[in-house]
């Protein structure tokens, strides 16, 4: 999925999915970072290789391309949707494990939504204290001081709470890679309130 925004400016951003990702967050990402132009790729890190997901609400997602094909590229972005098991199978696939720390080794843009920011991002050490993530006990007791904000944008990295939040969480990191005054435009296309 592609588009060109009218400056030509086209950032790169890579979603990853699992068995048991959250649909609404992987489309809201997908669906919104397109509308600012950005070239995003869905990569499954499923083991087999396989591509189409059965997500966790039973809707199949299919992905473009591998986790292991997606590494060999760079990327702007690295932005992962919550769900459970599904944040598990994330944290667990070490492909992407090793391409969030090269992420975070050069500062570029990464984030995670609903169970992910605790799940995954906690897990490998990629998440400062005041960090969101879903407002349950298991997640919010595995962070450091976690916020009640919606969204918290930390530097490079960007956490959010979950499905109601995954248009706001969308928006910000398009903000982050295209600017304000386009994370307002289309907002206003959308129909939000930031």
């Amino acid at each position: 999925m592609s588009s060109t925004t009218t400056e030509g400016t086209t950032k790169r951003v890579l979603v990853p999915i699992a068995e048991d990702s959250e649909e609404i967050e992987t489309s809201c990402i997908t669906d919104v970072l397109v509308r600012f132009g950005a070239d995003v790729v869905v990569a499954s890190v499923q083991p087999d290789g396989e591509l189409c997901c059965k997500m966790s609400r039973g809707l199949k997602v299919c992905a473009e391309t591998t986790i292991e094909a997606a590494s060999k590229e760079e990327w702007d972005a690295i932005v992962l949707p919550g769900g459970m098991p599904g944040a598990k199978y994330l944290r667990d696939c070490v492909t992407l494990t090793e391409m969030l720390k090269k992420q975070a080794a050069a500062k570029k843009l990464y984030g995670a939504i609903c169970a992910s920011p605790a799940v995954v991002l906690q897990s490998h050490g990629l998440i400062d204290s005041g960090a969101t993530s879903y407002p349950a006990p298991p997640f919010r007791g595995a962070m450091t001081d976690p916020s009640d904000e919606k969204v918290v944008v930390q530097g490079n990295v960007l956490t959010s709470q979950g499905p109601g939040t995954s248009l706001l969480f969308a928006l910000s990191m398009g903000e982050q890679l295209y600017g304000k005054e386009a994370a307002d435009r289309i907002a206003s296309e959308l129909l939000v309130e930031r």
